[in-house]
């Protein structure tokens, strides 16, 4: 029996944007927890519905809404975390509408789900990637708009609200740090496990990660040499985080959606 997904990924929606209210209106983190909780356990459950009328296949729009509900949760697993709270009203918003998407338009292509542990292992590694770059990309962007506030005066008092712009910083270079390594896990292991990879249509895909990785890798190393910050970290940031969308859910869209095939 599938699950009755839209009624629940409207109950999501309702969940993550009390979460989102409370905190845009300064409320305690515990404040909004029980709202986000919920959230967090009816959108799971609509990626299980999702995936159940897909015949157990990750498709876009699954795999958009997994990313999504996986962000969310980092965020929520880093509440102490008090730089990263203004980012709760970027990343609920975004996670409700990851469980629409999977709620209204489940697809029906796409891969089944791996068998074999070292190929499900790559994968689990790749969309935990994706979490974490999500992550660092809505810390990039908050902190080029915290940029913006602190260069106009007549907006100077809400900038001074927000958390420090070092603290903000270094928490965007540690969740860059983290969604690298874990990349380059994913990356090794799709090098060892994966056979064929020009016959299974991840050419694209394989390529485009590596130039993220690459686009990460330098921005981690001028970080370390050369300092770099502000808008050259969040430009590179952003970079790295466009490249690596494109590998994943652009070469998904173009094979599924286009061409019809999906990766083996």
């Amino acid at each position: 029996m599938s699950l009755p997904i839209l009624p629940l990924a409207l109950a999501a929606l309702i969940a993550y944007t009390v979460a989102a209210w409370r905190a845009a209106h300064g409320a305690t983190n515990n404040q909004g927890t029980l709202a986000l909780l919920v959230g967090l356990g009816l959108h799971a459950l609509v990626l299980v519905g999702s995936l159940q009328l897909a015949g157990g296949r990750l498709g876009l729009s699954q795999a958009l809404s997994l990313v999504t509900w996986q962000t969310a949760l980092l965020l929520a697993l880093l509440w102490r975390v008090q730089t990263l709270w203004p980012l709760r009203t970027a990343i609920y918003p975004l996670a409700a509408a990851g469980a629409l998407v999977a709620a209204l338009w489940p697809s029906q292509t796409g891969a089944q789900a791996p068998h074999d542990w070292k190929i499900a292992l790559h994968v689990a590694l790749s969309i935990f990637a994706a979490g974490l770059l999500t992550l660092a990309a809505a810390q990039a962007v908050a902190l080029a708009v915290f940029d913006r506030l602190l260069h106009r005066p007549d907006q100077l008092t809400r900038a001074l609200r927000m958390p420090p712009m070092q603290s903000a910083e270094d928490w965007l270079f540690q969740l860059i740090a983290a969604g690298f390594f874990v990349l380059s896990l994913a990356l090794l292991s799709g090098l060892i496990f994966v056979d064929n990879l020009f016959a299974q249509h991840l050419a694209h895909k394989t390529a485009l990660s590596i130039l993220a990785w690459a686009i990460f890798g330098a921005l981690l190393l001028g970080r370390r040499r050369w300092g770099w910050r502000g808008r050259r970290a969040v430009r590179w940031a952003l970079s790295g985080y466009v490249a690596f969308l494109l590998a994943y859910f652009g070469s998904k869209l173009v094979l599924e959606q286009l061409l019809g095939r999906h990766w083996s």
